[in-house]
């Protein structure tokens, strides 16, 4: 908004001078005048643009900034835990202090990692101002984007607040209270410290807005230029896709060994409660193996629920996932045989959906236009800023809308268009060529008739040339 009423004040000021300079000078200077208002106002407007891309890459910087430390943040938090645990573990006996440090130091960790979520998102609402041509802040904060911010947090938020003993310990009066030792039950307060935890591993959700953020797909200007002509959107599943097309084995191996090894610790945080051989690592390590391969020894088996549920997402996430074992490779090519539509179903099912996504575009640009209206006739009356901002709200999700239904049929018709039989185009090319070559050939014999024509003809002018000079020669001897 500075910078909008910054220009306004300077094209203020030039109409003032430029109007004092029309009272002093003559008619005939009138072009002169006009000429140099409108080439000071358009540089006035490109310096608006230039500000606005200045800050514009100045804030995707903070952005990427913002990004990077919060998931250190959250890996340090993660870490943090992780220490907690293994020290309860192995020494339910150590000191106070060092458990009072190392969970201060989670509380500090995810306190710090709510402070850079927000710093986060309040660049992200200014980038929406910049992008939208100085809108107010309040117009972007949607339901959703509210709706958003309020689970990052609250999944940010969730840290263990107390350290972990072995069911059996006992305390003493002479020892100092452990941090997880309350009014409750200790089992109890090892259970909210095992599920709080285990709850910690969602902050992982901020590897994909590292990913997506310090991609060189974002980051290219060649790709961004491409990418808006094509109404590409640069989303993490197209950074994914990419990643996945230049480096497929390097990718799907860093996410095995990473899911496996974080599935495989909270395997053990939830069963060396029970003390089960599957609270050892090397033993989850190979239930958890044997789980999202589907093989399913029998061997070993996890007894709590926790433990049930760790396994159960496991083969749950890699078996849908991009493992592609044998048995479900071949179960779903059988499947999607037996689903898929003929060609002719597939041409009557997607002419209905292109009629039907015309009709909701239909709808889409009527809905825009009624916003239009709208909102002028709030301009108009100068009534409650709060109208005003809902109706500017409500013109651009119903331009979002609109652009997001364009797009779709443009997919599908893409999608349309591709689906040609191959042998029925190869015939029409075969036709195409066998038509170019008689065509060909049919002008190479009128190009020999034409020469042979002009041949003849070359020979006719030269006997009637003969004859002439024959018989001018007969009538006048003197002629050579």
């Amino acid at each position: 908004m500075e910078m909008t009423n910054r220009s306004l004040h300077g094209d203020l000021k030039v109409d003032c001078v430029n109007c004092d300079g029309l009272n002093n000078r003559k008619s005939n200077d009138l072009a002169e005048v006009s000429v140099s208002l409108t080439g000071k106002r358009t540089a006035l407007m490109e310096g608006d643009n230039l500000y606005r891309l200045r800050d514009r890459k100045l804030l995707v910087e903070q952005k990427k900034r913002l990004c990077a430390l919060s998931l250190g943040a959250a890996m340090l938090g993660i870490l943090l835990m992780i220490i907690n645990a293994e020290i309860c573990r192995y020494d339910p006996d150590s000191r106070y202090t060092v458990l009072l440090i190392i969970n201060s130091s989670i509380s500090l960790s995810t306190g710090c990692l709510l402070a850079l979520i927000i710093a986060f998102h309040y660049k992200d609402i200014r980038l929406f101002v910049i992008d939208h041509n100085q809108v107010d802040w309040r117009i972007a904060m949607t339901s959703h984007r509210i709706l958003a911010i309020s689970l990052e947090m609250l999944v940010c938020v969730i840290h263990p607040v107390g350290s972990y003993r072995e069911i059996g310990h006992n305390v003493t009066s002479s020892s100092p209270a452990p941090l997880c030792v309350s009014n409750q039950p200790v089992v109890l307060t090892m259970d909210i410290d095992l599920l709080l935890s285990v709850l910690m591993f969602l902050r992982l959700y901020l590897v994909h807005r590292a990913i997506l953020l310090h991609s060189k797909v974002l980051l290219s200007a060649s790709y961004r230029s491409i990418g808006s002509l094509n109404n590409i959107n640069f989303t993490f599943r197209f950074v994914l896709k990419v990643l996945l097309n230049e480096y497929p084995a390097r990718t799907l191996l860093v996410f095995i060994l990473f899911f496996w090894l974080t599935a495989s610790w909270m395997l053990t945080l939830c069963e060396r409660g029970n003390e089960e051989v599957t609270g050892h690592m090397n033993t989850a390590l190979w239930l958890i193996a044997i789980t999202f391969l589907t093989v399913g020894y029998g061997d070993v088996a996890p007894k709590s629920s926790c433990g049930k549920a760790v396994c159960l997402f496991t083969g749950v996430m890699l078996k849908a996932g991009a493992q592609g074992v044998a048995c479900t490779a071949m179960l779903v090519a059988v499947v999607n045989k037996t689903l898929a539509l003929n060609k002719g179903e597939k041409h009557v099912h997607f002419f209905m959906l292109d009629i039907q996504i015309s009709k909701r575009i239909r709808h889409a640009a009527a809905n825009v236009l009624r916003e239009c209206w709208l909102l002028h006739r709030a301009n108009l009356a100068k009534g409650n800023r709060g109208e005003h901002r809902r109706h500017q709200r409500g013109l651009l999700e119903a331009i979002r809308v609109f652009r997001n239904l364009r797009l779709k049929q443009r997919k599908l018709r893409d999608y349309v268009s591709e689906m040609v039989d191959l042998p029925k185009m190869q015939m029409i090319m075969c036709d195409l060529s066998a038509n170019w070559n008689n065509s060909y050939r049919e002008l190479e014999q009128r190009i020999l008739s034409m020469e042979q024509k002009l041949d003849e003809l070359s020979r006719c002018f030269q006997q009637t040339s003969e004859l002439l000079f024959h018989v001018l020669r007969h009538r006048n001897p003197d002629i050579r």
